[in-house]
């Protein structure tokens, strides 16, 4: 393997390239948001009906199956690690805004719980979901996440001014602005780079 000189300018040129390359490479394919939104959607919409019809008398026990998805996702996520070869600045934060989000609606559910003030609870999910999605937008330079967050904070906002029950609709509505329908716009944007 014979060595190769290069001069200042070519290593500079070199290293400009690489930092370039791995800036517009979108490592993001959506698989996480399309799990979590189709499932918020549907726990959403099936917790609204079991109550509507009062099958159940816990009807909130849909909700279980988000730690199924919790579970899978910490696989997914090792599984992904391992084959990771660069991470960038960007994912790292990425990462950290959402380990906030899963932190705060921890303690939001501890809080809530505490306090039974479970009538407004759908407002702060909404409000909650806007934070990562709209931060996540700005770190990625992908204005669909950022649109997401601001419809999930006007639906916060309007969720104030129905009944609590329906807060549940306006959930699926946001999880479908802010992580279903960028979350297929991630995998469209991702296949094109990598194919």
């Amino acid at each position: 393997m014979a060595e190769e000189n290069f001069s200042p300018q070519d290593s500079l040129q070199l290293i400009d390239s690489m930092i370039n390359q791995a800036k517009n490479r979108f490592s993001e394919n959506g698989f996480l948001y399309l799990l979590w939104g189709w499932l918020i959607f549907a726990d959403a919409i099936i917790h609204f009906i079991l109550i509507k019809l009062q099958w159940f008398k816990h009807p909130e026990i849909i909700w279980a199956s988000c730690w199924v998805a919790v579970i899978f996702q910490t696989i997914y996520l090792s599984k992904a690690k391992k084959k990771e070869t660069v991470k960038t600045y960007s994912d790292e934060i990425i990462n950290y805004i959402w380990i906030s989000f899963g932190i705060c609606m921890f303690l939001l559910f501890f809080i809530v719980g505490k306090g039974n003030g479970w009538n407004n609870i759908y407002s702060l999910f909404l409000m909650l979901y806007g934070v990562p999605t709209f931060l996540s937008g700005v770190v990625m330079q992908f204005k669909p996440l950022k649109i997401g967050g601001i419809i999930c904070w006007a639906l916060a906002l309007f969720s104030a001014f129905i009944h609590p029950l329906y807060g549940l609709l306006l959930l699926s509505v946001a999880v479908a602005a802010a992580w279903i329908v960028p979350g297929y716009l991630m995998r469209k944007k991702y296949n094109q780079q990598n194919n």
